[in-house]
């Protein structure tokens, strides 16, 4: 792993060196003799990979010094210069050695980089611990995700199924009161009807001479079940106790309180009575 940074800096450090010193040589060489040049060149190449090797041994202290650093960066960027000048005072070929005057600054960059890959770089103890912390936290998200979907669905299903059961109540509900609407609808026609009214009411009560009671529909609506201490507790009125009761009942307003109305206020005031023995009592007052 340490030679895929490592070497293309070195390879690109050499190549830089090799044409930084070919391009003083040639450039100088004009102008002054070429040991002259060769020296200037070599002084370059030489600077640069004597700051480089020193950034190099601090690196490998785990140390870091600015001025090195710095003067390193000044020598390749000499060397940069170096080149781009020789390019723009070339007669021939000055795009070429234009496109490659970037070569020194371009190995430095490599140097940089091989020194973030070393500061950075782990064992391999450590790169398998890691590995393991990712896999075993990517396993407890995937069993979090199948533990939600798996809720959710449940949820679901029992949403629908409370909502299905809901439904049929409410289905059952409305026949059933469908079903006693109409029923409630054909006692009140019957209840209404003259030729029928005068049918129900000689079966359901005993002819008397002069009275003709009317028959009542019977009470539909919430009742509340009577405790069965209260009605052990609770004496059995007499006949004539019933009638002074009922009649005290029916008489307590003007006009006289229909039966309906006269049982729901003898109920209310607490006392018991059998339906048979109430209607008995009734008639007998009225």
């Amino acid at each position: 792993m340490r030679a895929k940074t490592v070497l293309p800096a070195v390879a690109m450090t050499a190549v830089s060196m090799v044409l930084t010193l070919a391009v003083v040589v040639m450039w100088l060489g004009t102008a002054v003799p070429w040991p002259v040049a060769l020296v200037v060149g070599l002084g370059i190449d030489g600077g640069w990979l004597a700051t480089l090797a020193y950034e190099r041994r601090l690196a490998a202290q785990g140390d870091h010094n600015r001025a090195v650093t710095a003067v390193g960066w000044s020598f390749g960027i000499l060397a940069a210069g170096v080149l781009v000048a020789h390019a723009l005072t070339a007669e021939e070929s000055a795009g070429a050695w234009l496109a490659v005057a970037w070569l020194p600054i371009a190995a430095k960059a490599l140097w940089l980089v091989h020194a973030m890959w070393e500061r950075t770089a782990l064992t391999p103890v450590a790169l398998d611990a890691i590995r393991g912390i990712q896999q075993e936290a990517r396993d407890e998200a995937a069993v979090a995700r199948a533990r939600l979907r798996a809720e959710a669905a449940t949820e679901e299903t029992r949403l629908t199924a409370v909502t299905e059961a809901g439904a049929r109540v409410a289905r059952v509900q409305a026949k059933t009161a469908q079903t006693l609407s109409g029923a409630w609808s054909t006692l009140e026609t019957a209840r209404a009807g003259e030729e029928t009214g005068r049918a129900l009411t000689s079966v359901t009560a005993r002819v008397t001479p002069g009275v003709t009671p009317r028959w009542e529909l019977p009470v539909w609506g919430p009742s509340e079940p009577l405790a069965a201490r209260s009605l052990e507790s609770a004496p059995a009125l007499t006949d004539e106790a019933l009638d002074v009761i009922v009649d005290e009942i029916r008489t307590s307003e003007t006009p006289a309180l229909s039966y309906r109305e006269m049982a729901a206020r003898f109920r209310a005031a607490g006392h018991s009575a059998s339906e048979m023995r109430l209607r008995t009592a009734w008639k007998r007052v009225a």
